[in-house]
C-alpha cells in the first residue's frame, strides 16, 4: 500500500490596498527613505484599513488558492490560521474566516509569530498523513499595524499587514519532505506584546506606557538569533532529509530584513538567484510572509513541478523552523 502524502494543491495571497511608502512614513515618524531601505531592504509595506480584518485577508487569500486548486471551499475539513494579530481574543479567528468562506470542520488558530506557517504547514500535512483530514487549509494572516507604535522607527518601519494560503490535499508523491520546529522560551522578552493578555489586562497604566505594541527592545540581538536559528534549522533539515543545498531550488525565507536573509544564504553558503525576496515593498508581514512569498514565486514562474523548496523562519516565542517541500502543483491559469 502507497503511504499517504500531503501535497500543496495551490496558493494564494492577499495585501490591503493602501500601500505605505518610507517616505510617507517619514512624514509622521523620524526616519528617511534612505534609512529604512539601507537598513531593512524595504522601499513600502502595506496597511490594512476598514473591513479588511486577519480573517478577510485570510478569507481572500484563501479563495484563490481553492481557486488556483480547482477546490471546492466545501471540501475543506480542516482550517489552521497561523496569526498573532487576530480579529479579536474569543472566538478564533479562524471560526470567522470559515463564516467568510462558508464552510465547517476542524478549525483552530496557531500563534508561533513569524514562524506560525512552517508550523501549522507541518501539522497540516501530518493530519493528511494519518488520515486526519482530505483537505487542509492553512493560512498566514497578520494586521501587524494595529500593534506598532509609530514612535518607535526600530520596530513600525519594519511589519506590513497581508495574507497567504496554501491548500493541502493527499497525494502519492510526498509534497512536504520534512520540518524542523523549535522554540525557546527563556528569551520571551526579546520580541514580544507585553500587555493585553491575562498576565497585563488592559488599564490605564498599560495603555499609557504603550505595552500593547510590538516591544523590541534589543534588535541586534534578535538579528544575531535570528540568523542563527534560520541558518541551524535550514542545515539540520537538509541532513534530515538526506539532501543537500544543490538539491534545492529555491530558498523562501522570512521577509523580515534584507540583511537577515543575506546572512543565513552566506552560512548556508546558498547562491542569491536561487533566493526568493518580495519584502522590498511589502515588508514584514509575520505568519504572512512565507505564504505570501511562495504565492508571489509561483505566479512568478519561479516554481515548477518537481522543483524542492525550502523555507526558514524565526519570530518571537523565540520561534524558528524550517520546510522542506517537494513542489507538485502546475503553474496557475492567468485567470486564478
Amino acid at each position: 500500500m502507497t503511504q499517504r502524502r500531503a501535497r500543496i494543491a495551490g496558493l494564494g495571497s492577499a495585501l490591503p490596498k493602501r500601500l505605505v511608502t518610507n517616505d510617507e512614513l517619514s512624514k509622521t515618524v523620524d526616519t528617511t527613505d534612505e534609512w529604512i531601505h539601507s537598513r531593512t531592504g524595504i522601499r513600502a509595506r502595506h496597511f490594512a484599513e476598514g473591513d479588511e480584518t486577519a480573517s478577510r485577508l485570510g478569507a481572500t487569500a484563501a479563495e484563490r488558492a481553492l481557486a488556483a486548486a480547482g477546490v471546492d471551499p466545501a471540501a475543506v475539513d480542516l482550517t489552521i490560521v497561523a496569526t498573532f494579530t487576530g480579529d479579536q481574543p474569543l472566538p478564533s479567528t479562524a471560526s470567522f474566516l470559515q463564516a467568510h468562506l462558508g464552510i465547517t470542520g476542524a478549525a483552530f488558530d496557531l500563534a508561533a509569530a513569524c514562524a506560525g506557517f512552517i508550523y501549522a504547514l507541518e501539522i497540516a500535512s501530518t493530519q493528511i498523513a494519518t488520515g486526519g483530514a482530505e483537505t487542509a487549509l492553512v493560512v498566514g494572516t497578520e494586521v501587524m499595524s494595529t500593534y506598532l507604535n509609530f514612535d518607535d522607527r526600530t520596530t513600525c518601519v519594519l511589519f506590513g499587514d497581508g495574507a497567504g494560503a496554501a491548500v493541502l490535499r493527499p497525494g502519492d508523491e510526498p509534497g512536504l519532505l520534512g520540518s524542523v520546529l523549535e522554540n525557546d522560551g527563556r528569551h520571551t522578552g526579546l520580541l514580544q506584546i507585553p500587555a493585553g493578555g491575562s498576565r497585563a489586562p488592559a488599564s490605564e497604566t498599560t495603555l499609557a506606557a504603550r505595552e500593547h505594541f510590538v516591544h523590541m527592545p534589543d534588535g541586534r540581538e534578535v538579528f544575531k538569533r535570528a540568523v542563527r536559528g534560520m541558518t541551524e534549522a535550514g542545515s539540520r533539515l537538509l541532513e534530515k532529509a538526506g539532501m543537500s543545498l544543490d538539491d534545492v531550488t529555491l530558498l523562501v525565507p522570512h521577509q523580515a530584513n534584507a540583511r537577515i536573509i543575506k546572512a543565513v544564504a552566506d552560512r548556508l553558503s546558498f547562491p542569491p538567484d536561487r533566493i526568493y525576496i518580495d519584502l522590498e515593498e511589502v515588508g514584514n508581514t509575520s505568519a504572512a510572509s512565507i505564504p505570501i512569498a511562495l504565492d508571489h514565486a509561483w505566479r512568478e514562474g519561479r516554481l515548477h513541478p518537481g522543483d524542492v523548496v525550502m523555507t526558514v523562519a524565526f519570530g518571537a516565542g523565540l520561534s524558528w523552523g524550517a520546510n522542506l517541500i517537494r513542489w507538485t502543483a502546475e503553474p496557475p491559469r492567468e485567470d486564478v
